[in-house]
């Protein structure tokens, strides 16, 4: 993290990112952000979730706003760093530093993560950027940054709200994925009116992930991973009770159950942990850990996904699905339909149920070998996108 620049001259981009419960925005936020500062960008990067330790975002300015996350899976309530309910005097505090930043960086590209397709409970604060941005006397590109797959909206009147939107103030989707792949309208049909601000980047990835940067022996421990841990305890016990079930019991077993598992399950978790079973909040070195894994057990969220598929090694799945939430659910049946995971869904996991899913995932088969057969340019053609827009907002057609 950098310290707050004082120069006067225009930001290329202001990136506003906001994560809720898990880290997976932030941290493919950025991811892009470290690939816009090797490209010479000048960034100012926004965060408006809890602070994560170990966030790297290059040589991009950081500018943490008071930081807000959900209560719980609901997504229904805001609260502070304290767990109090978002008020009026603090929805206006963080509205009124985003304006002024609006004001101090005069930014090129204004660029959302996820917003209006997610974050909707933020537009308290980002309508009103929005409106000063377009009538700003150097009015910037305004782009919203979109991981490849979305919750499908059954709130009525939702969708109708996103599209609005999108028509109003936004000049392109950068939908953060691979066509040939998934397609956006898989997940969020309709596109039709705003089809022509969409452009396909590839799949963000981390630089280290390229093909063949992995050992891919797989001859060690079976790694279980949940992501930021928010939601982390039903997979972290199942796993623990399924251990003693499979032909992999004789083998550690490392369980990593994420930075927001509230403290108390944590601790109650770790009285359940044997003999040869290690549980940990996080690793920094989890990518290289997956890289010589004898299989992983782990929800499907995006980052996660790319780095199982980067490592190549045998996968469970357990997607994500509370409240309704489809975005893990597709994607874990997209990769089971190719060969690439084993799925069990969260209605159906116990003991017995993912002890079943780790031997299917251990039978001798082909490898699907799916990462080779991705683009994983995102990170670059992100960057390289966002330079020519700084430069010259009228290359818009760039893809």
């Amino acid at each position: 993290m950098t310290v707050p620049s004082n120069s006067s001259e225009r930001a290329d981009v202001l990136f506003y990112v906001q994560h809720l419960l898990g880290i997976g925005h932030l941290r493919r936020a950025s991811v892009l952000a470290r690939a816009m500062d090797r490209a010479g960008l000048r960034v100012v990067f926004v965060s408006g979730g809890m602070p994560v330790p170990g966030t790297d975002v290059g040589g991009c300015e950081f500018v943490q706003l008071p930081p807000l996350r959900t209560l719980d899976e609901s997504f229904s309530a805001l609260v502070d760093a304290e767990g109090w309910e978002l008020d009026d005097q603090g929805k206006a505090a963080r509205r009124n530093q985003l304006l002024s930043l609006l004001e101090t960086h005069k930014p090129r590209v204004l660029l959302f993560e996820m917003f209006p397709f997610g974050r909707r409970q933020m537009r308290f604060e980002l309508l009103p950027l929005l409106d000063a941005a377009k009538a700003s006397d150097q009015p910037p590109q305004i782009l919203c940054s979109l991981r490849e797959i979305l919750t499908t909206h059954k709130k009525p009147g939702k969708t109708e709200w996103i599209l609005e939107a999108v028509e109003r103030y936004f000049d392109q989707v950068l939908v953060h994925g691979d066509p040939a792949f998934v397609t956006l309208e898989q997940s969020f049909p309709a596109t039709e009116s705003f089809r022509d601000k969409i452009r396909y980047t590839g799949y963000v990835v981390e630089t280290a992930h390229a093909p063949g940067a992995t050992s891919n022996k797989h001859d060690g421990e079976v790694l279980v991973s949940a992501g930021g841990g928010a939601v982390a305890a039903p997979l972290i016990e199942a796993a623990i009770s399924a251990r003693p079930l499979t032909s992999v019991s004789d083998v550690p077993w490392r369980l990593l159950a994420g930075m927001n598992l509230p403290e108390a399950s944590f601790q109650k978790l770790q009285q359940l942990c044997g003999e040869g079973i290690t549980l940990e909040r996080a690793r920094p070195d989890f990518t290289e850990l997956l890289s010589r894994a004898r299989l992983s057990i782990s929800q499907a969220g995006y980052n996660t996904i790319m780095d199982i598929l980067a490592a190549e090694v045998p996968a469970v799945l357990v997607p994500f699905a509370a409240t309704s939430q489809t975005e893990q659910a597709l994607r874990a049946r997209l990769l089971a339909d190719r060969g690439a995971a084993v799925v069990l869904t969260e209605d159906k996991l116990n003991a017995n149920s993912l002890a079943a899913a780790v031997e299917q995932a251990l039978a001798p088969a082909q490898k699907a070998q799916l990462f080779d057969k991705l683009d994983i340019t995102g990170a670059e053609r992100t960057a390289a996108l966002v330079r020519a827009l700084a430069d010259d907002p009228e290359s818009g057609a760039v893809s």
